[in-house]
């Protein structure tokens, strides 16, 4: 008679040999399949153009059933992190997603000690003060402070954008390595934004010359229509952009605004880059 096969074992809680049956093994696979699921969700809620969605459109983007893309729902609310509009049935990100992003970024360390310089920087230029950071070949603002005046400009937090398009991308462009630059360069196609974005890249190439030469960058209406800005970099001990500081405000306004605000953008950036290790040559 054949001996009998060792089962595999885990332990209790208890410390006791228990076995460890084909059918736990199957759960644990459908649990992480669920929560593949429920990410794929999120991320793309996340990433759309738009705020509400029903349920067969993420169906059919993400080619789910309906009857899972509806218990991934159901689920994700009773964590308030999706929500539904009674009157139309469409769901959208609910208060738990702000948690998280918002926990995200509270432990970017950068954003935690730029704060206190963003609001001195509002307050010393009356326009409104940004951070941004940087993800592959985008950027997206973690942080802005808006100055106490009737017309400002203010920047949706979280959204990415290229690093040709507008003056705190151009300010991480111009700082990154000369391969970094030629590989984002020698993409395809260059976004353009508005009329304005330049996505000639000769005359990127002048720009980055010149945004090295003098430690900031410039933009008038090439992220958005109507806005103008200068912006820097924060600089760590490998002379790497770990952020950008921007001042920003609406164009006619700023012409008049840009000279005194580069010197109180610089003074801020340097500040910041000393805290991370940088020293100024």
């Amino acid at each position: 008679m054949p001996p009998k096969k060792a089962a595999t074992v885990n332990r209790r809680h208890d410390g006791a040999a228990a076995p460890f049956e084909q059918d736990d093994r199957d759960q644990v696979g459908q649990t992480i399949a669920t929560v593949e699921r429920a990410a794929d969700v999120l991320v793309y809620f996340s990433e759309a153009d738009q705020p509400t969605f029903g349920i067969t459109e993420i169906a059919d983007a993400l080619g789910l059933s309906k009857a899972a893309v509806h218990r991934i729902l159901a689920s994700l609310r009773t964590r308030g992190l999706v929500e539904i509009d009674e009157l139309t049935r469409r769901y959208f990100l609910g208060v738990g997603a702000m948690k998280l992003g918002l926990a995200y970024l509270d432990r970017i360390d950068l954003r935690r000690i730029a704060h206190p310089e963003l609001v001195a920087l509002s307050e010393r230029t009356a326009e409104t003060a940004t951070l941004s950071v940087r993800s592959g070949w985008t950027r997206f603002y973690v942080d802005q402070v808006t100055p106490r005046r009737e017309v400002i400009m203010s920047v949706r937090l979280g959204t990415p954008y290229p690093l040709h398009a507008g003056g705190s991308s151009k300010a991480f462009l111009a700082f990154l390595n000369d391969d970094e630059i030629d590989a984002y360069l020698a993409q395809p196609e260059l976004e353009r934004l508005t009329p304005d974005t330049v996505t000639d890249r000769n005359k990127l190439r002048r720009e980055i010359t010149l945004i090295r030469r003098r430690k900031y960058a410039q933009s008038y209406a090439e992220r958005q229509a109507g806005a103008a800005s200068v912006a820097a970099p924060v600089l760590d001990h490998r002379g790497r952009p770990q952020g950008v500081v921007s001042v920003c405000g609406p164009v006619e306004r700023f012409r008049g605004e840009a000279e005194a605000s580069v010197e109180a953008l610089l003074d801020v950036t340097q500040r910041l880059s000393a805290r991370l290790g940088h020293e100024a040559i």
